[in-house]
C-alpha cells in the first residue's frame, strides 16, 4: 500500500497573494474596553493633566 500524504503547501502562497497580504491595521491608541475600571479612570486623569501641562508649556514659550 502507498504512503498517505501528511502535508502539502501547494498553491497556498498563490492563494494568499491573490487578494494581497496586508499588515494588520494599527490604531493610534489601544481600546480600553475590558481594562480594569480603576486603571481606566486614572489614565483619563493622567491624560487631562498632560493636556494641561502641554497647554501651559505652550503658553510660556
Amino acid at each position: 500500500m502507498a504512503k498517505s500524504k501528511n502535508h502539502t503547501n501547494h498553491n497556498q502562497n498563490r492563494k494568499a497573494h491573490r487578494n494581497g497580504i496586508r499588515r494588520p491595521q494599527t490604531n493610534r491608541s489601544r481600546s480600553l474596553r475590558g481594562v480594569d475600571p480603576k486603571f481606566r479612570k486614572n489614565s483619563l486623569y493622567a491624560l487631562n493633566g498632560s493636556r494641561k501641562a502641554r497647554a501651559e508649556q505652550k503658553a510660556t514659550s
